[in-house]
């Protein structure tokens, strides 16, 4: 999304920023093209874009049109309530089963998402994010079920007014995507996610993490490489 003075802006954006770090030595050195979702493919494999880094999640059907970086985050969906709800949290919305109404983005798997944690709560679907959460604070809705990284930024952007309901599923990993074929720019920008992950550039990615989601990561462990576990 964008700020007040125009600039596009979120953890997607910094991941960019990372990388322009690592090529240019500036983290501001690049351009960004404000595209949709349908067009994330089509404008890497039409070269109208170097890379994208946006909330793509990683499947076997775009890894065919497409080259994945490494993963920079792993995703999954949440429950949000307001602070005030009368449900503590996950089990007692389970356990309200029917009576409970959940708000989501409208599209072709809505029900059967929501309905895999709470298999008897009443969908209703709206065209955007801020529907939902209007539904939610009218009363309409007693929780909003999106993505937990949507409701870390919520929360941390409205502290005291919503809490989580404490329960994630439907994991799926958020990684860059670029053009197949290059193996010389694929290898690099998985160096600069890596190294800002675990190593010289980990302040950078900790403080947009802190400022997005609310929460602080531990630093990278000394010694033996973790990942290599």
């Amino acid at each position: 999304f964008k700020s007040a003075d125009d600039k596009l802006q979120g953890f997607d954006v910094d991941m960019g920023h990372i990388i322009a770090k690592a090529l240019f030595g500036d983290p501001d050195k690049i351009e960004f093209v404000d595209q949709s979702s349908d067009s994330r493919i089509p404008n890497i494999t039409t070269g109208k874009v170097d890379i994208t880094c946006q909330f793509m999640t990683v499947t076997g059907e775009r890894a065919q049109q497409v080259a994945f970086t490494i993963p920079y985050y792993r995703e999954g969906v949440g429950l949000m309530m307001t602070a005030g709800s009368s449900y503590a949290d996950y089990a007692a919305l389970k356990a309200a089963g029917s009576k409970v109404t959940i708000a989501t983005l409208q599209n072709v798997y809505a029900e059967a998402m929501v309905h895999a944690a709470l298999p008897d709560a009443k969908v209703d679907q709206y065209d955007s994010q801020d529907l939902i959460y209007q539904a939610l604070n009218s009363g309409r809705a007693d929780a909003v079920a999106t993505d937990q990284s949507s409701i870390a930024w919520f929360m941390t952007q409205n502290a005291g007014h919503y809490k989580d309901a404490g329960y994630g599923w439907n994991p799926q990993t958020y990684a860059c995507a670029v053009r197949r074929g290059d193996q010389d720019w694929l290898n690099f920008v998985n160096t600069a996610l890596h190294e800002a992950m675990t190593g010289v550039e980990f302040d950078f990615y900790a403080k947009s993490f802190k400022t997005w989601f609310g929460k602080d990561l531990p630093p990278p462990q000394i010694g033996f490489p973790v990942e290599y576990k």
